[in-house]
């Protein structure tokens, strides 16, 4: 691999680490305060367990990106590069509306959004690159998960 592209999937998968990384230290506190004090379901994963699952969903959305970024300029990748860029900006937002303002009703109402901007992403992404797309399964997923959570948090609360 050229040094060039190297260090375009360097900067692809640090996107979206840096991003997820500047949510977290920013809702960091409300997680050891606020958070516990919570009533939360059963199913509830334990602390450490976020930390790990959400680095490997920002390396794997980092080498999506990648995949897509350097792949033919056209009106697709144009689309699929906003795609990417709006759920990132909703997972971004998702932390502070949760965690910052102690807002579980609307960050369920968000997290929908991020739901379905990750399925918009990988139908976007799939028309490029069927593995970019595969890659988001895992994001699909657990944002699945987390809105199940997401919701059970608010009607417990």
């Amino acid at each position: 691999m050229k040094p060039s592209r190297i260090l375009t999937l360097v900067v692809c998968i640090a996107l979206p680490l840096v991003v997820g990384s500047i949510s977290g230290i920013a809702t960091v506190e409300n997680v050891t305060t606020w958070y516990i004090t919570l009533n939360k379901p059963i199913f509830n994963p334990p602390g450490y367990l976020f930390g790990p699952v959400w680095t490997l969903l920002y390396i794997l959305m980092g080498i999506s990106l990648f995949l897509i970024w350097t792949s033919v300029s056209g009106p697709l990748r144009t689309q699929a590069l906003w795609v990417f860029g709006v759920q990132l900006i909703l997972n971004f937002a998702w932390s502070f509306i949760f965690f910052h303002f102690h807002q579980p009703g609307w960050a369920f109402a968000e997290i929908i959004l991020i739901w379905t901007s990750i399925i918009l992403m990988i139908l976007a992404f799939y028309r490029i690159s069927k593995t970019a797309a595969c890659l988001q399964i895992p994001y699909l997923l657990w944002a699945s998960f987390a809105s199940i959570l997401n919701g059970s948090i608010w009607i417990l609360n």
